[in-house]
């Protein structure tokens, strides 16, 4: 009897939280917390995307004091529709991933690239996108400043930073281009600057 129970509770799973069958989640740095949100919900198979605070000891950390952590972004997608590595690709090509004192206009510690793995597995992943942002750029491996950092606590942020650029518009638009993100990005990366491209190596 019990060995048909379990099948039925996986499959009535399924189809009362289809979203969350195959979630799987993610947290990265790179930088102003609202641009990476905005920067990678848009990808097919991204459930939602929450700016936080990772990476540092400090319990509760606040926007007002988050000593030792880094902006961060906590990303939940469906992995069959998306792919670790699909998600890096983008990740990397929305940031500058040779500047490991900062990203654009906000320099120190808090805003440093760092990705934040959970397992071997996501490590990997995290290697090899890197090995291919340092083909692409033609760089050596050795420039690309991205730290790869083993998975900590997520602290959520304060919910005005929730969904920034949706719910201010016009001020997310004016901070992104006063501090020359896509400016960089362009001329980093070309055409393939935010793009979900295949890597040309």
């Amino acid at each position: 009897m019990m060995k048909f129970v379990l099948p039925l509770i996986v499959a009535f799973s399924i189809l009362i939280h289809p979203l969350n069958t195959f979630a799987e989640e993610l947290i990265l740095a790179g930088g102003c917390f609202w641009c990476l949100e905005h920067d990678l919900e848009s990808l097919k198979g991204i459930n939602f995307v929450q700016s936080g605070y990772s990476g540092g000891n400090l319990q509760n950390p606040t926007y007002e004091n988050h000593d030792g952590h880094q902006e961060v972004v906590l990303i939940n997608y469906d992995s069959q529709l998306v792919s670790l590595p699909e998600i890096l690709r983008l990740y990397l090509r929305n940031i500058d991933p040779l500047d490991g004192k900062g990203q654009f206009c906000d320099r120190g510690d808090s805003y440093r690239p760092v990705i934040f793995f959970k397992d071997n597995i996501e490590e990997t992943d995290a290697r090899n996108a890197i090995v291919s942002a340092s083909n692409e750029l033609r760089v050596p491996l050795e420039k690309i400043s991205v730290e790869l950092k083993s998975k900590g606590p997520f602290w959520l942020a304060e919910e005005y930073h929730q969904n920034f650029a949706e719910k201010n518009e016009f001020k997310y638009k004016f901070y992104r281009f006063s501090c020359g993100r896509d400016q960089r990005l362009d001329k980093l990366w070309g055409d393939n600057a935010r793009s979900i491209n295949i890597w040309s190596e």
